[in-house]
């Protein structure tokens, strides 16, 4: 089973580097030197993308620590199942309905932020936001755990 925890501690730092790539450099670039509907543009292509990522780095992890560690469930698989769930709402809720409130809105730097679909696209910003942190505060939590 070395294999497992080989390739478990492999999926971990994976996923939890790309989220930290992905949020704390590469998106803050983008909105700093691209116009916001360029920049949104950008993001929202990569986003199916992110957050399938996740997901196969997730399942490949849990896996691997269900075959590493045998009978039982440990802290760091219930940590992964976390994590998984909140991909998985992003990935197959928040994602696609941001990306159709995008469409309908047309322009973030023409529409009024006081229109409703800015103030609907707004909020599950912050959920996708706050489900992203979770991901990655869970994620550092595990590679502590190594």
């Amino acid at each position: 089973m070395k294999y497992a925890e080989t390739v478990y501690r492999l999926a971990i730092a994976l996923w939890v580097g790309g989220n930290a790539l992905f949020t704390a450099v590469l998106t803050p670039l983008l909105f700093k030197s691209e116009a916001r509907d360029t920049a949104a543009r950008i993001v929202g292509t990569f986003f199916p993308a992110y957050f399938r990522w996740g997901l196969a780095c997730g399942g490949a992890a849990l896996l691997c620590r269900l075959l590493a560690r045998g009978r039982g469930i440990d802290l760091a698989a219930i940590i992964l199942v976390v994590m998984l769930a909140v991909t998985a709402v992003q990935s197959f809720y928040v994602e696609p309905r941001a990306a159709a409130l995008k469409q309908e809105i047309g322009s973030f730097e023409t529409t009024p932020k006081e229109h409703p679909l800015r103030r609907e696209f707004s909020r599950l910003h912050a959920v996708s936001a706050i489900c992203n942190l979770a991901v990655l505060g869970g994620g550092v939590v595990l590679v502590l755990m190594f």
